[in-house]
C-alpha cells in the first residue's frame, strides 16, 4: 500500500533551521500564549481582540511621549530580519582553543548579535559597551540592513564589492542623530535579549547623544530599569582646545534587565577600611567581628521629620532622647538595643547613643560600599598608560578606556562566574579588565569579546580587531609570566585563553529564488541543492555552525568518538550527536541510537539520496527516545 504524501514527509527527518533566532515570532508565540483568544484562523494577531482584552492599558490616542526619529521603522525591520551567516573558527589566531570559555568575534555586531541568540539568550550576566560617540567624526555602520550581512562581507573582501559599502557619519549628514540612533537601537535591542534576568548593560557617552542615548534606553529597557547615570572624570588636566568651559567627563548609563531580579550593588571591601571599624581594643569587638561607632544623632543635614523623635531606655533605667531627632526610627532602633547593637556613653551632659558599624554583615559577609555616581580615579590617561605598558611602550590607539574604569563596573556589576559581553570590543580593554579581576579574586568570568576588523593603515596590525587579539594575548603571556613557578592553592587553574571567531556566509548555500528564474539559474541552484555544504570550508568549520544553530554555546564541550569506524561528535555529554560523515550506514544510525542522545544532526549529503536509510533512521531514533533527528 502506497504511503500518502503527508505519511511520506513524516518519515523523514526535519532540516535544521541555519538561520538565526526569530526574535519577532518569539513576541507573537508569547502574545498567542498570553492571550489565545486574538488568535486568527491564520495563526495570526487580532490587534483589535488584543485591545479589548487589555482594556483600559491601552492608549489609542495619537500623540504620545516618546523618542523617534526617521528611520525608525527600519531599525525593526533590521531586528526581525534573520541573519544566515555563522561563525568561523580561528584556531591559529586563539589561545587555549580547546579548553578556554572567553570569546574574541570579529565581525559586524549587528549580524553577531543575531547570530548569538539561541546560543546566549538570557546567559549574559553584564554588558559593557563603548560605542562610537558621533562627535561629528566618521562611525562605520551598514547602510543598508536588508543586506548587512551581504555588505559585510564586500566591506571585509570576503565578495566582490558590487557598490555596497559600510558607510560613515559626520556632522554635515541631514540626519546626523538619526543615523547614530538607527545604529544603536536594534544592537541594544538585541543585546537586551542575552542578558539574564538580573543582568545590567553600561554604555559609555559623551554629551552629543546622552539625552538621546537616555530616550532610547529607555524605550528598550523601560524607565523603570534605569538605575544611574554615572559621571566619569574622564581626564585631570586643562583642555588649550575648549572655546568655553574644560569638559573633564562623560557619563556611563547603567540599566537593568529586570529591577525586580537585582540585588543590590556592593563594592567588595577595601583593605584600608578594616583600620576605621577595629583598633585593637576590646570594646571594638564582639561576637559579630569588629565594628565602628557612629552617633545615632542626626546631623541638621536632615529633614525634620516628627516619627524620629522619641525616647529611648538608658542603661541606668531613664530615657535618652534627642536633642534634635534620631536618624533611625523607633523600631529599628529598639531591635538593635535588643540585639545589643548601641552603646550608651554617660557624660557629665547626660547620656550619648552610638550605634554598631560592623565590618561584616549577619551573614559573616565582610561589608562593601555602594558605588558613588561621579568616578574621579580613573583617567583618559592612564588608559593611554594601560595600553602602551601591553604594547612596549608604543601608542596603539588613542585615548582608550582605562583598565581600572571597567575593572570598577565589573566589580559591582558582574558576579564571580558571569559571561561579561562587550560588542564594541575596541582595543580590548573588557578582555583585560575581566582577566585581571579574576586574577585579583579567583572569579571565572567569562569574556565574550565582538570587534568589526576596521582598518587601521598599519601594518602590523591591520585591523582594529587585530589589535584586540594581540592585546589579550599580551595580558595572558604577562599573567602567566607572572605566575610561574607559583603553586595554585585551590588545584585549579584559571582560564587564560580565548577562541577566535569569524564571521562570514553559511558554511551551507541555500536556495536563492531570484537565481532561478532562467534554465542555467535553475540548474545551478538544483545543483547547488545536491551538495549545498560551501567549498573551501572544513569539518571544524560545519561543527561549530551546526552547534551555534542548534543553541549551544561556541564553547561547549565536544568530545569526538568513534563508531563503527566512523567519527561522531558527541556535544556536552550527550545532549546532541552530531556525525559529518558523508556515507551514513545503517550500522552508524543503530550505534548512535544505542546510545540514546537527545537530540541527533546528520549530513543530509550523508544519506546520498537512500531515502529508505533515512526513514529507517526516522524510526531507529524515534524508537530510542531521541527527541529531535535533523539533517542539514
Amino acid at each position: 500500500m502506497s504511503k500518502t504524501k503527508d505519511e511520506a514527509s513524516a518519515a523523514m527527518p526535519e532540516r535544521l533551521d541555519l538561520r538565526s533566532h526569530d526574535v519577532a515570532e518569539d513576541r507573537r508565540q508569547e502574545l498567542l500564549r498570553l492571550f489565545p483568544e486574538v488568535r486568527t484562523e491564520g495563526g495570526k494577531l487580532d490587534f483589535d481582540r488584543l485591545k479589548l482584552a487589555l482594556g483600559d492599558a491601552v492608549d489609542v490616542g495619537k500623540e504620545r511621549y516618546g523618542l523617534t526619529w526617521p528611520g525608525k521603522a527600519d531599525c525593526f525591520k533590521a531586528i526581525q530580519s534573520t541573519s544566515l551567516g555563522t561563525l568561523r573558527p580561528s584556531r591559529e589566531e586563539s589561545v587555549n582553543f580547546d579548553t578556554t570559555e572567553n570569546l574574541i568575534i570579529e565581525g559586524d555586531n549587528l549580524e553577531v548579535l543575531k547570530l548569538l541568540q539561541k546560543s546566549y539568550l538570557g546567559k549574559v550576566k553584564m554588558i559593557y559597551i563603548d560605542p562610537p560617540y558621533n562627535t561629528g567624526k566618521d562611525f562605520i555602520y551598514p547602510d543598508n540592513y536588508a543586506e548587512s550581512l551581504q555588505t559585510y562581507l564586500e566591506y571585509t573582501g570576503q565578495t566582490d564589492a558590487e557598490g555596497k559599502k559600510f558607510g560613515t557619519n559626520t556632522d554635515t549628514d541631514g540626519r546626523f542623530h538619526s543615523r547614530w540612533l538607527s545604529m544603536m537601537y536594534p544592537r541594544l535591542y538585541l543585546a537586551r535579549n542575552l542578558l539574564r534576568e538580573d543582568g545590567v548593560i553600561f554604555v559609555s557617552c559623551d554629551d552629543s547623544e546622552v539625552q538621546n542615548l537616555r530616550g532610547l534606553m529607555n524605550e528598550v529597557f523601560g524607565e523603570e530599569g534605569f538605575l544611574e547615570s554615572f559621571v566619569w572624570k574622564k581626564t585631570y588636566g586643562g583642555g588649550a582646545k575648549e572655546h568655553f568651559a574644560v569638559r573633564q567627563h562623560e557619563y556611563c548609563l547603567l540599566y537593568a534587565r529586570h529591577l525586580g531580579a537585582l540585588d543590590d550593588f556592593w563594592l567588595p571591601p577595601d583593605p584600608e577600611a578594616e583600620a576605621k571599624y577595629y583598633d585593637g581594643k576590646d570594646e571594638h569587638f564582639d561576637r559579630r567581628g569588629p565594628f565602628r561607632l557612629k552617633p545615632l544623632e542626626a546631623t541638621k543635614s536632615m529633614d525634620d521629620r516628627d516619627n524620629l523623635r522619641y525616647a529611648i531606655p538608658a542603661p541606668d533605667g531613664s530615657e535618652v532622647s534627642p536633642k534634635r531627632q534620631w536618624w533611625w526610627k523607633r523600631e529599628r532602633t529598639l531591635d538593635a538595643l535588643a540585639r545589643n547593637g548601641l552603646v550608651f556613653t554617660k557624660s557629665a551632659t547626660g547620656w550619648s547613643v552610638s550605634y554598631k558599624q560592623y565590618l561584616r554583615d549577619a551573614d559573616g559577609q565582610e561589608r562593601g560600599a555602594k558605588p558613588f555616581s561621579v568616578i574621579d580615579k580613573y583617567y583618559t590617561q592612564h588608559g593611554t598608560a594601560d595600553l602602551r605598558a601591553v604594547f612596549d611602550d608604543e601608542v596603539i590607539v588613542q585615548f582608550p578606556k582605562p583598565v581600572g574604569l571597567i575593572r570598577f563596573f565589573l566589580e559591582f556589576g558582574s558576579t564571580p562566574d558571569a559571561i561579561v559581553l562587550d560588542f564594541f570590543a575596541g582595543s580590548g580593554t573588557t578582555g583585560q579588565a575581566v582577566l585581571e579581576l579574576n586574577e585579583a579574586d579567583g572569579g571565572q568570568r567569562r569574556f565574550v569579546l565582538v570587534q568589526l576588523p576596521e582598518p587601521t593603515g598599519r601594518k602590523d596590525f591591520a585591523t582594529i580587531a587585530d589589535i584586540t587579539k594581540e592585546r589579550v594575548r599580551r595580558v595572558i603571556r604577562k599573567l602567566n609570566d607572572e605566575d610561574d613557578g607559583k603553586l595554585a592553592l585551590d588545584g585549579g587553574k584559571p582560564d587564560r585563553g580565548f577562541r577566535v571567531f569569524k564571521l562570514a556566509e553559511s558554511n551551507f548555500t541555500t536556495w536563492d529564488s531570484t537565481k532561478s528564474g532562467d534554465v542555467d539559474g535553475l540548474a545551478k541552484q538544483l545543483s547547488l541543492h545536491v551538495d549545498h555544504i560551501r567549498g573551501g570550508r572544513t569539518a571544524d568549520d560545519l561543527l561549530h555552525e551546526i552547534l551555534l544553530k542548534s543553541g549551544f554555546p561556541l564553547t561547549t564541550s565536544v568530545e569526538t568518538i568513534m563508531l563503527v569506524g566512523k567519527q561522531v561528535h558527541n556535544v556536552s555529554n550527550g545532549a546532541l550527536l552530531l556525525c559529518l560523515d558523508r556515507a551514513l550506514t545503517l550500522d552508524l544510525i543503530r550505534a548512535m541510537a544505542d546510545r540514546k542522545p537527545e537530540r541527533v544532526v546528520c549530513l543530509d549529503v550523508g544519506f546520498a539520496g537512500n531515502d529508505q536509510l533515512k526513514a529507517n533512521a526516522v524510526q531507529i531514533f524515534k524508537t530510542k527516545g531521541v527527541t529531535s533527528f535533523r539533517t542539514v
